[in-house]
C-alpha cells in the first residue's frame, strides 16, 4: 500500500466536482477522476497538471456496474486504498410539475442517482477502511427544494437517506468517517437546467465552495 494520498472524486469532469478535483489535487491528492465526458476530464488533468498536481482520469458511466468493480479493484491494486471519496455525480431530472414527472427519464435518474451510489458505496468502503486511520466518503448534498423540483428533490433526499443511515453505522464502528457536504448554490450547468433563466450574479464560485468544504470538513 502505498503512502500518497488517493482521492476518488466521482462526477469530476465539470462543475463542483471539477472544482474538488483542482482543489484536493492542490493539496497533494492525487486525485481519480470519473466521469462520463471525456473531454471536460481531459481538460480537467489540463488545469491539475498545470498546477503541479496529478490525476488519473476514469472516464466512464457510473451506472455500469462491472465497470465501476474494475475501477475501484484497479485502485486497489494500484494504490491500495482511497483516502477520500468525494461523490457529486447527478443525473438532472427534467425540471417539470411534480404531478407530470417525465416517467421515461425517471429510470435513468433512479439508477444514477440511488442505484450507482449505492452500489458505489459497498465497492468504495473496503478501499476507504485499508486507509490509515480510515477513509472519508462525503456526499455532496442539495437540501432546497422548490416548485417544479420534484424528481430532483426526490433523487436527493435518497442520497441523503443512504448516507445517513451509513454515518450512523460507522459512528459506532469508526472505521469510515461519513461526511456530507452542502455548497452553496453555484452557476453550473445542473443548477442551469433546474432554475433556467436564472440570475447567477450572486452565487457562488465552485472554486471557493470546493475550498470551503476542504475546510469545514478538515480534509486538507
Amino acid at each position: 500500500m502505498t503512502d500518497q494520498k488517493i482521492a476518488l472524486v466521482t462526477g469530476a469532469s465539470r462543475g463542483f466536482g471539477a472544482a474538488v478535483a483542482e482543489e484536493l489535487a492542490r493539496l497533494g491528492y492525487h486525485v481519480v477522476a470519473v466521469a462520463r465526458t471525456t473531454g471536460g476530464l481531459e481538460d480537467l488533468d489540463d488545469r491539475i497538471q498545470a498546477a503541479g498536481g496529478h490525476a488519473t482520469l476514469a472516464p466512464m458511466d457510473i451506472t455500469q456496474t462491472d465497470a465501476m468493480r474494475t475501477l475501484c479493484r484497479g485502485i486497489f491494486d494500484r494504490w491500495g486504498h482511497v483516502d477520500l471519496w468525494v461523490h457529486t455525480a447527478i443525473q438532472s431530472p427534467p425540471f417539470s410539475p411534480a404531478e407530470q414527472i417525465d416517467l421515461k427519464f425517471w429510470p435513468k435518474a433512479i439508477a444514477a442517482n440511488v442505484e450507482a451510489m449505492a452500489v458505489l458505496m459497498g465497492f468504495v468502503a473496503p478501499l476507504l477502511r485499508a486507509a490509515p486511520g480510515g477513509g472519508t466518503a462525503v456526499l455532496v448534498d442539495d437540501e432546497a427544494a422548490g416548485p417544479f423540483a420534484g424528481a430532483y428533490t426526490a433523487c436527493k433526499a435518497a442520497q441523503r437517506a443512504l448516507f445517513t443511515a451509513w454515518e450512523a453505522e460507522q459512528a459506532r464502528l469508526q472505521d469510515v468517517h461519513v461526511r456530507r457536504f452542502v455548497p452553496a448554490p453555484m452557476p453550473t450547468n445542473h443548477r442551469n437546467r433546474l432554475f433556467p433563466g436564472e440570475d447567477t450574479t450572486g452565487l457562488a464560485r465552485p472554486a471557493d465552495e470546493a475550498r470551503r468544504m476542504v475546510a469545514d470538513l478538515a480534509l486538507g
